[in-house]
């Protein structure tokens, strides 16, 4: 394993969020929509909870809401265990694969899916995940189990989304230990200005407005938040003391790698990511309140 001195501060971060976009695009997709109501899915977030959940099996409301920590638990009630009893994991699995093939070659086009660039950003990628362990990690560790797909664009789609997922897995110790709950994590999120517009979190994680301002208020007494919904001096110390613990908690793969393997991943897979934003692959109303 290369030595965290080798690694620039900061450089696993980087790599992350020039990767999640990769794995997180297949969600908006039309065409796992298509594929899931295909298996009897019903529209909207039953897929969602269905397709992310589907690599721990048939897994109910309580272990969805453990361990995707951000939606409403009554939410997640409506759609599990119900969607099981329509489809299977394995299915779903399957259609989630065959949907990121599809809306990756519409999106990049098959001249970047099959390209020299994809082959090496999937053999890095993958050399990362090396570096993971699955010990207190849920949603990781039940992907892992899955299959490496032989295609070089599948296959850097599964590492990627391996990646991002051992990432949240110890982002979300790391938001117990600051004593954060669901809303409060959002909150504090989108008022450092890199989360979700508060639409977006209305439209789709389950809380309604009053649970929001009640959580801001929570926020308030804590000294944590400003009148005005802006992080104060401590909300904003919070916000970064948050970031440096996920980054130690999720520096293996990355220390794994080496630093030069980290850099050339991070660009190749910002050009990646630079395409699909392109390309139209995220919705606009999540980020933006008008």
């Amino acid at each position: 394993m290369t030595s965290s001195s080798a690694l620039p501060e900061r450089a696993g971060r980087h790599c992350h969020n020039a990767l999640n976009p990769f794995h997180s695009a297949h969600y908006f997709a039309p065409e796992l929509a298509a594929g899931i109501a295909g298996l009897g899915v019903p529209e909207g977030r039953a897929g969602y909870f269905a397709t992310r959940s589907a690599a721990m099996g048939a897994v109910g409301p309580g272990t969805v809401a453990a361990t995707f920590f951000s939606f409403k638990p009554a939410l997640i009630a409506e759609h599990l265990p119900q969607v099981w009893t329509v489809t299977t994991p394995a299915a779903v699995l399957d259609a989630r694969l065959r949907a990121v093939d599809a809306s990756l070659r519409r999106q990049l086009g098959d001249a970047v899916v099959e390209s020299p660039e994809m082959a090496e950003a999937a053999g890095l990628a993958l050399r990362a995940t090396e570096g993971c362990a699955p010990h207190a990690r849920p949603l990781y560790a039940a992907h892992a189990d899955l299959p490496v797909p032989d295609a070089p664009h599948l296959a850097y789609w599964h590492a990627a989304s391996l990646l991002r997922e051992h990432r949240g897995d110890g982002h979300l110790m790391t938001l117990l230990d600051a004593e954060l709950d669901p809303v409060e994590a959002l909150v504090t999120h989108t008022a450092s200005g890199r989360g979700m517009s508060y639409r977006g979190i209305l439209a789709t994680r389950g809380w309604t407005p009053e649970e929001l301002t009640a959580a801001q208020e929570r926020l308030r007494v804590r000294g944590l938040l400003a009148a005005e919904h802006e992080l104060t001096e401590a909300g904003v110390a919070l916000r970064k003391d948050l970031e440096r613990a996920t980054d130690r908690l999720d520096r293996a793969p990355y220390e794994h790698l080496g630093a030069a393997g980290v850099a050339r991943l991070t660009e190749l897979a910002a050009g990646f990511t630079a395409r699909l934003m392109e390309a139209g692959a995220f919705p606009q109303q999540l980020f933006s309140d008008e």
